[in-house]
């Protein structure tokens, strides 16, 4: 017998997430957040990171097609933000919020602490992906000084000058 060639396996992988898997997987979190009652502590930190997804997005292309910026987007949304909170939603809401079970830190305490890495996680990426953008705009800026000299070269456009 044979085993599956390896066009089989490319065939039989599923599909990357699409932008609108992206946003359908963050309004499943919201859903979850509502059903769940998830404190305000907790709702401000997944909506900031639910943010800081939706506005990288659109500057995937930015980071490279299968970068591990671009993966972890991609898993946060879909994977680890959802797997954080449903950990934290399964307890009950008292017990989760006032016995350690880390050491000294509650369930509440542990998820604060894993949205917390999961944002700096986000926005560290975002700020990459935007970097590329305004990098872009330098390069231009510069293209256009050489070909047509610095802003000084040209008339006075001071208003008010007589």
């Amino acid at each position: 017998m044979r085993g599956p060639s390896a066009q089989d396996v490319v065939e039989a992988s599923p599909p990357a997430p699409t932008e609108a898997d992206i946003v359908a997987a963050l309004a499943r979190v919201e859903q979850m957040l509502a059903d769940g009652n998830a404190p305000p502590v907790v709702v401000s930190r997944v909506h900031r990171i639910g943010a800081l997804i939706t506005d990288t997005l659109p500057r995937l292309r930015n980071l490279g097609q299968g970068s591990l910026d671009s993966y972890s987007v991609v898993a946060t949304a879909t994977d680890y933000l959802p797997e954080a909170l449903g950990g934290y939603l399964r307890l009950p809401r008292e017990w989760a919020d006032t016995r350690p079970i880390d050491g000294y830190k509650t369930a509440l305490m542990v998820l604060i602490d894993q949205l917390e890495l999961l944002a700096a996680t986000m926005d560290k990426i975002l700020d990459a992906a935007t970097r590329s953008d305004a990098q872009a705009l330098i390069a231009h800026g510069r293209f256009l000084q050489a070909k047509f000299g610095s802003p000084t070269d040209g008339p006075d456009l001071t208003l008010g000058t007589p």
